[in-house]
């Protein structure tokens, strides 16, 4: 007992005398050694697991590996970007700071700090490298004129910023109140095939969820879903079942990385509905997935589609 009020005292007397700012920065400090720490000891199980592996694909990330630190993209194309060459913009008219991605604004936050911005978008850049296990449509999976796209997921839209002038219609779904005053600026120019729904996509309906099922019958129009949502993927599907048993012309992008037996789950359900369906080339380490276990290695997504 004496112990542990010297130890409370100690702490209290340190909280008094030494200043905020260099408690925080210890416990930063902690926090990355404690990163490092895991991270390296991830790298070192994928390795050993993998060793004796004579898939291609799977080489290709341990031969990565064996040179580089564990990281969510193990390939060099992630090297070719650098978060310090991404410059950033204020708007005066919003008070929003933007990117230009493919010589066109892309809005963020109001709240997020240049910093803030060069990460995120550096993480934009390559989930959609051309290389990268996280590409949405590729050449031979593509959108065109007559496409309406649900972007379910859509955060602060890059991928659609991507296709706008290329389809004709896009419906936006993002819950986070946040996102809607950049989505707005970013999709200003196109407001007219844009529509931003600030809810987000499960299987039931509330002031702050919605149905896909539900949401489609008033809009039969959509030919493509694009569905990153967090680990909620498996919800979607759910709620869009009858869609996607009945109708054709339709394509589907829809992320496996989240959550273990993902894509093994998502490719028996879509081809169950009749889905001509494969996954992305290579593979993520999604590390943030407290979860994550052997083997290690996750596809990014799977792109299914089901024509007449």
């Amino acid at each position: 007992m004496l112990k542990k009020k010297a130890k409370n005292w100690l702490i209290y007397i340190i909280k008094v005398v030494v200043p905020n700012h260099f408690i925080n920065k210890i416990k930063r400090k902690r926090q990355r050694n404690k990163l490092a720490q895991f991270k390296a000891s991830l790298r070192n199980n994928i390795l050993t697991y993998h060793e004796a592996n004579n898939d291609e694909e799977i080489k290709e990330v341990v031969t990565y590996l064996q040179k580089n630190p564990v990281s969510v993209f193990p390939y060099n194309f992630a090297k070719k970007y650098k978060k310090e060459v991404i410059e950033v913009y204020f708007d005066q008219s919003n008070g929003l700071r933007y990117v230009m991605h493919q010589n066109k604004r892309l809005y963020f936050k109001k709240n997020m700090t240049d910093k803030a911005i060069k990460s995120l978008y550096y993480g934009l850049l390559l989930d959609q490298d051309k290389n990268s296990p996280h590409l949405y449509i590729t050449d031979n999976f593509n959108l065109d004129r007559h496409d309406v796209v649900a972007d379910v997921g859509a955060a602060e839209g890059n991928f659609s910023l991507s296709i706008i002038e290329s389809v004709r219609k896009i419906y936006l779904f993002e819950p986070d109140e946040e996102w809607i005053e950049p989505l707005k600026a970013t999709f200003e120019p196109w407001k007219d095939k844009v529509v931003i729904i600030n809810k987000f996509v499960t299987n039931f309906e509330s002031e702050s969820t919605i149905s896909m099922n539900s949401f489609y019958k008033k809009n039969p129009d959509i030919t493509f879903f694009k569905v990153d949502i967090e680990g909620e993927e498996q919800n979607f599907l759910n709620s869009c079942e009858s869609i996607l048993k009945k109708h054709i012309n339709l394509k589907i992008a829809i992320c496996t990385y989240h959550k273990q037996d993902d894509e093994k789950a998502f490719m028996t359900q879509l081809k169950s509905y009749g889905f001509t369906a494969q996954t992305s080339r290579g593979y993520m380490i999604y590390m943030y997935d407290k979860n994550l276990d052997v083997p290690y290695l996750r596809r990014g997504l799977i792109r299914a589609q089901k024509t007449c």
